[in-house]
């Protein structure tokens, strides 16, 4: 039985000027110690479809539909506090900005005393602390700086100790929505070694949430693309990186350097992402694709092509 179900997920935004569903009939599985890649450019819903799978999706969003299912349980139907038991115990989430979510007026061993003491209430401070400097030498952190606040580490470290965080209570699964933003080539590949070994040591499962394709196509064993809200393509690693499918894969795709190349021409995804609000009917990409046909106004059919390959585009029939 997969570790994660998600069976036609639709969230949605109540604003005044009408509903923004950003995201649609979404559905896929993942298994344990697998890699999943979220990828997407800003808008697409990767990030809320990140934070309904822990049912903290921001006001005024609102699940409209589908299931989210955790080891056969699904989580949209738990009360809230069998849903603080599941956050951090059996689902961990690794947040964009590590200053923002770390308290600046604690330290960095309190915030591990507090999430340890959360869930396990027998243990000791002491042993609070004990647990959290075993955490920290894992990271490649000193123990000695358990007393040190956010503010005197730098931006790699304080990931690092978010990350330190999300696994302390070796969860099921984490969740990473952009683990390397703001962050240089360097400490980026070191985040995402780190992601990888504790994948490895701990047997955990991730998905990995990025704008960045090739990040993904590196350390992913499964993609799945998102598009103004819809899942348009999904596919084994290997498969999106030799046969991507759907017109937006391939403009991503065009759009990476490639190192091994002395003359590459960049080529970018001309236009931008609909207006949410008044999406066309029919195809979403049908306003920058090259390929756009008749049908594609009319409706999106997603697509088997093989070897559990999902494509939501009429070049491959439907």
């Amino acid at each position: 039985m997969p570790l994660l179900e998600v069976d036609s997920l639709t969230v949605e935004y109540r604003a005044r000027r009408g509903n923004v569903r950003a995201v649609d009939n979404v559905s896929f599985s993942l298994k344990k110690g697998e890699i999943l890649g979220v990828v997407g450019e800003s808008g697409s819903g990767k990030s809320t479809l990140g934070l309904s799978l822990i049912r903290q999706i921001p006001s005024p969003g609102v699940v409209m539909g589908g299931s989210i299912r955790v080891d056969g349980k699904d989580v949209l139907t738990l009360s809230e506090e069998e849903m603080r038991g599941l956050r951090g115990r059996k689902i961990a989430f690794i947040f964009q900005d590590p200053m923002t979510s770390l308290n600046p007026v604690k330290t960095i061993g309190a915030h591990f005393v507090e999430l340890l003491r959360t869930h396990e209430p027998d243990l000791s401070e002491t042993e609070a602390l004990g647990r959290a400097k075993e955490i920290l030498k894992v990271l490649g952190i000193l123990p000695e700086r358990i007393n040190d606040y956010p503010h005197q580490f730098s931006g790699g470290m304080r990931q690092r100790i978010m990350i330190g965080l999300a696994i302390a209570l070796t969860p099921h699964l984490v969740i990473a929505d952009e683990p390397t933003t703001a962050l240089d080539v360097i400490v980026q590949a070191k985040i995402l070694d780190l992601l990888k070994s504790l994948r490895d040591t701990f047997g955990m499962a991730l998905i990995l949430v990025t704008h960045d394709l090739s990040i993904v196509l590196e350390r992913s064993d499964k993609i799945i693309v998102m598009y103004a809200g819809q899942l348009v393509e999904q596919a084994e690693r290997l498969d999106m990186q030799d046969k991507p499918s759907h017109p937006y894969t391939q403009g991503l795709l065009r759009s990476i350097p490639n190192i091994e190349l002395a003359d590459q021409r960049l080529e970018a995804i001309p236009g931008n992402p609909p207006d949410l609000l008044n999406l066309p009917e029919g195809c979403r990409f049908q306003q920058r694709c090259p390929y756009v046909m008749e049908h594609c106004h009319k409706e999106t059919p997603l697509i088997d092509v093989g070897n559990s390959h999902f494509v939501r585009c009429f070049l491959y029939g439907g």
